[in-house]
């Protein structure tokens, strides 16, 4: 009997859950129903999405883990940093002793910059409007 494990990431905008069948790996990995090529379509994306799971390749080879991640918000960058964060998150939570390996790679690390608020009087967050001394 397979367990279920699930874990949250988030990046900007973005809010990525990732669901992780243990022992099933026919699907392999897919995002919003889609696989892992079909939605996220840049190759370097698809790498920094990869990278809790090529750490954690000693140990688990492939098409022995499943993993379903549902994405909303955001960009394509902020998603793919949300998926990846929520993937580190649940092999964290897999198996506790890859924690250090993935926090060292950077991995388990929230990366916390989102787009500022616009304040009032101001045209953006910071850009205030020009100013006329006469």
């Amino acid at each position: 009997m397979s367990r279920v494990y699930s874990a949250v990431g988030r990046r900007k905008s973005s809010v990525a859950v990732a669901v992780l069948r243990d022992g099933v790996g026919r699907e392999g990995l897919r995002v919003n129903g889609k696989p892992l090529e079909k939605y996220f379509t840049r190759r370097e994306l698809q790498e920094e999405m990869l990278t809790p799971l090529k750490i954690a390749q000693e140990k688990y080879s492939e098409g022995e883990l499943a993993i379903s991640i549902t994405v909303k918000g955001g960009g394509q960058r902020g998603q793919a940093g949300a998926s990846k964060l929520a993937i580190a998150r649940v092999l964290c939570e897999v198996d506790p002793s890859l924690r250090t390996t993935l926090r060292d790679s950077g991995c388990l690390t929230r990366d916390s910059r989102s787009k500022e608020r616009k304040k009032y009087g101001l045209k953006k967050a910071r850009k205030a409007p020009q100013f006329s001394k006469r």
